[in-house]
């Protein structure tokens, strides 16, 4: 057995891909552009996500080869999570790209995992954003005994933009998942706070479904899913946070007061200080987690359950800075800082809470949890 320890540190490749990525949200994805979307009827660059996933490949990463996909593996696709964090990108990477993906690889649904890997077909997983791993199957949604699904989904993130859900139901023999296309369902997009990352009701009435797992596999399939992206999440607030302090840091060089800039203030240096001290930390939480999931590591969910309970609530205080520490204009629409504390606190609340990792890890290692 191999003693080897996780490996924290970017490769070559990963950060080829990064500056790859990076270029392309450079050219096509600016704070200005962003806003404007925001108050469009399209929040979703779907330009951009062609972009991104058919000439980039970055939908398919973790998708192998001989399924149309770049055989990469959840480390690279961390390291474009924590490009689309850093720049508020409003593309449904999370929902096909991670979470839909990852429920089809662990299905075996191979048929299916071309066109999605292509960027052609853009999936969701249709389970309630906030809906952390470890929980129980979800009931909202059953299947009949022809294989047709009845029920409703609230708050399922990237549906509006799927032409494919994939759908957790309960049927007569158990647990199982299946595939319905989008056209066969009623999706109502809600008001969200993360107005770049919409959140949709999906509402089923005898739509016509395939079933892609049963009893067997189902479950596990789920919560494999689940595991993965709020473990991958952790990349994305970490790459939130680290635009917020960089930002605010190159604000309180250029920004005086008292014939002085703001950033030597000592008060001002210390908050700073403190901030990219844990963000440092939430690098290494991340990293280590993307490492555990992608190498398989009986440690996966104890690092997944580190890298949420501390890069959450990172993402939201680093925020929460930018926007005090730009003072006046920190506040406005026109800036680009409340993009990233809706993105930060909406992020903070999906796939399980802060404090819901918490009470996991204490599980994991056998430690008590709070006193009731």
């Amino acid at each position: 057995m191999s003693t080897a320890g996780p490996d924290l540190l970017y490769s070559e490749i990963e950060e080829e891909l990064r500056s790859s990525v990076r270029a392309l949200l450079a050219a096509h994805c600016p704070p200005g552009a962003v806003l404007a979307r925001c108050e469009s009827a399209e929040p979703y660059d779907l330009a951009l996500w062609r972009a991104l996933a058919a000439d980039l490949g970055a939908a398919g990463l973790q998708v192998p080869e001989e399924y149309g996909g770049a055989g990469a593996g959840l480390r690279e696709t961390a390291v474009v999570l924590e490009e689309l964090g850093r720049s508020a990108a409003p593309v449904p990477f999370l929902g096909s790209a991670v979470l839909a993906t990852t429920v089809l690889l662990a299905c075996g649904a191979v048929e299916l995992l071309p066109s999605v890997a292509a960027g052609t077909t853009t999936a969701a997983l249709a389970v309630p954003l906030s809906t952390a791993p470890g929980g129980a199957f979800p009931g909202g949604v059953r299947a009949a005994a022809d294989g047709t699904l009845t029920g409703r989904v609230t708050s399922v993130a990237d549906a509006s933009a799927a032409g494919l859900l994939l759908v957790p139901a309960v049927g007569a023999d158990g647990p199982g998942l299946y595939a319905v296309e989008s056209t066969a369902a009623r999706i109502v997009r809600r008001t969200s706070l993360d107005l770049t990352r919409p959140l949709s009701d999906v509402t089923l009435e005898a739509a016509p479904a395939r079933r892609l797992a049963g009893p067997e596999t189902a479950p596990a399939a789920l919560d494999r899913a689940l595991l993965t992206g709020a473990g991958l999440l952790a990349s994305e607030q970490l790459g939130i946070a680290e635009w917020c302090l960089a930002t605010t840091v190159a604000y309180l060089k250029e920004r005086r007061q008292f014939a002085r800039p703001l950033g030597s203030f000592q008060a001002l240096k210390h908050r700073l200080a403190d901030l990219w001290l844990d963000t440092v930390g939430a690098r290494a939480a991340a990293r280590y987690a993307a490492d555990a999931l992608a190498g398989g590591s009986p440690d996966a969910a104890v690092a997944v359950a580190v890298a949420q309970a501390h890069c959450g609530a990172l993402a939201v205080r680093a925020a929460e800075e930018c926007v005090q520490l730009h003072g006046g204009i920190g506040m406005t629409w026109e800036h680009p800082a409340h993009l990233y504390l809706k993105r930060a606190k909406a992020d903070q609340l999906a796939l399980g809470t802060p404090g819901r990792h918490r009470n996991a890890l204490a599980a994991l290692v056998g430690l008590p949890g709070p006193v009731e």
